[in-house]
């Protein structure tokens, strides 16, 4: 067979790179291998080059320069790697079937001694987050791989192979193989709920804000950034009830749905509330509970939909639609908890102070005991007022309480699901309208056993990201048309 591929390894222990280093060098199609070391080392029969990681700009500048060969994998793990039978000629095959720029594929993981499955998902147009999962085998055409290379003219330190991607995906197909071609040992065994905030951890805080800029270059050149909002909501709409209404969507929630009305209930605000709680079809004692508290407190209204099977996003769809929905909605969700009496006050001075169409603010990761947790406060410090809806795209929240002007979210509306609904309104907003934060926890969220991302399987990890990245491929299009017609007015 012809040799065809270039393997660049990364460093690591000599044991688990000899072992690596044999499983390539055996493999027919691979003509050279390089070890990628931090600082350069001749103790492997290899050839050693000493770079910086990998994900400075300046060592895939320099693995664009040595490979010479039609394809080039990079393994990205240092620990062994297990080829799949003949699993670099697939790769091969489908690289020329599809002519495919980048190439990855599922793969085996060994996790505490047993080795399982690990599917991955589609890339897609909005497969713009930066902690998509590829695995750490990564195939590329290297003529693709080089004109990507050429193409970063701006050195990052940790952010080379999120820019890589990115320039590859404005000229190229990155296709998943849904094959099990590899095997690797797993190095992070934390639950989805821990992983999820990896991004707004202090220490990882210079690595976003590279990361920003990464995204901002590209947004720019696939023509779907958008300068900052500048509309000011007059607020002069009329016809409402009350101020505001704190909206709780609920089922089966018997354990703490009685702590989240009294937190609402504790509110003290200069305005009237409400308190709109839509009771999805609860089977345990929730209804009851709601009920006995409506009859000793006329501020709680329950609402039981005329449609069964609705979504969180339905359940919202409901309230915000009920002619008894004040001007201001505020999210408060079964589980969780303001963290004073001042909450919803604060809420609404932000929006009459800054005229903007939603509120988001901070909040405190506690457990069931109400005790704090790490990560612990979660602020989405990222966020700017000059470019926070489109650094929105890259990641894959907002924060909470999340508070909204009724009118306009009349308009837009949630998607009538039970996770990323949020996600979805909160990015249509931001395309149009400014976002007001609070940076100060005023909200208590609990991780317990039957939240919605406390620890998902792999299956229901997948289908949360894939669907998030269908949201970010619909509103990459939006932000497209918005900036085609504000450009030539059509």
């Amino acid at each position: 067979m012809n040799k065809l591929i270039t393997c660049f390894i990364a460093g690591g222990a000599p044991d688990d790179i000899n072992r690596t280093y044999t499983t390539l060098t055996h493999s027919a199609p691979v003509k050279e291998v390089y070890i990628l070391q931090k600082e350069e080392t001749f103790s492997f029969p290899a050839k050693t080059i000493g770079i910086p990681g990998l994900e400075d700009t300046r060592a895939l500048k320099i693995i664009a320069g040595l490979c010479q060969t039609p394809y080039l994998l990079l393994y990205t793990k240092s620990l062994f790697l297990q080829l799949s039978p003949h699993a670099l000629e697939r790769f091969i095959q489908v690289a020329k079937d599809t002519s495919a720029a980048f190439l990855y594929s599922d793969y085996y993981e060994i996790k505490e001694q047993q080795t399982v499955p690990h599917p991955l998902i589609d890339y897609q147009f909005g497969s713009v987050r930066d902690d998509f999962q590829f695995g750490s085998v990564l195939f590329f055409a290297t003529e693709s791989f080089k004109e990507a290379v050429s193409c970063m003219e701006e050195y990052y330190n940790y952010s080379a192979l999120y820019d890589l991607r990115l320039k590859i995906a404005q000229k190229g197909e990155i296709l998943r193989i849904p094959e099990y071609l590899y095997t690797e040992q797993s190095t992070d065994t934390r639950s989805s709920g821990n992983r999820i905030f990896d991004y707004v951890t202090p220490s990882n805080r210079n690595v976003q804000i590279e990361r920003e800029r990464v995204f901002t270059q590209y947004l720019k050149d696939i023509q779907a950034w958008l300068p900052s909002p500048q509309t000011e909501i007059s607020f002069e709409e009329s016809g409402f009830p009350v101020e505001a209404s704190i909206v709780i969507p609920v089922k089966n929630r018997e354990r703490t749905i009685s702590e989240a009305l009294f937190s609402a209930l504790k509110q003290q605000t200069d305005f009237e509330y409400n308190i709109l709680v839509v009771d999805n079809y609860s089977t345990d004692r929730t209804s009851g509970i709601i009920q006995e508290l409506a009859n000793r407190h006329p501020q709680i209204i329950p609402i039981f939909p005329e449609q069964f099977q609705l979504g969180i996003g339905g359940c919202w769809n409901r309230a915000i639609t009920d002619p008894r929905c004040g001007r201001f909605c505020v999210q408060l969700d079964s589980d969780d908890l303001y963290a004073g009496t001042d909450t919803l006050q604060r809420i609404i001075q932000m929006f009459r102070k800054e005229r903007t169409a939603m509120v988001i603010g901070s909040y405190q990761m506690v457990n069931f005991n109400l005790e704090e947790i790490p990560p612990g406060k979660i602020d989405h410090r990222e966020w700017t007022s000059e470019n926070g809806h489109n650094n929105a795209l890259r990641i894959n929240g907002f924060g909470a309480p999340r508070a909204f002007y009724t009118p306009i979210l009349r308009e837009i509306k949630f998607p009538d699901c039970s996770y990323g609904e949020d996600y979805a309104v909160a990015l249509a907003i931001s395309r149009q309208y400014r976002i007001g934060r609070i940076f100060d926890p005023i909200y208590l969220c609990r991780r317990w056993e039957d939240n919605s991302d406390a620890s998902l399987s792999l299956p229901q990890e997948n289908a949360h990201n894939l669907y998030k990245d269908r949201l970010r491929s619909i509103e990459l299009k939006a932000r497209q048309l918005l900036v085609q017609k504000n450009r030539y007015g059509n």
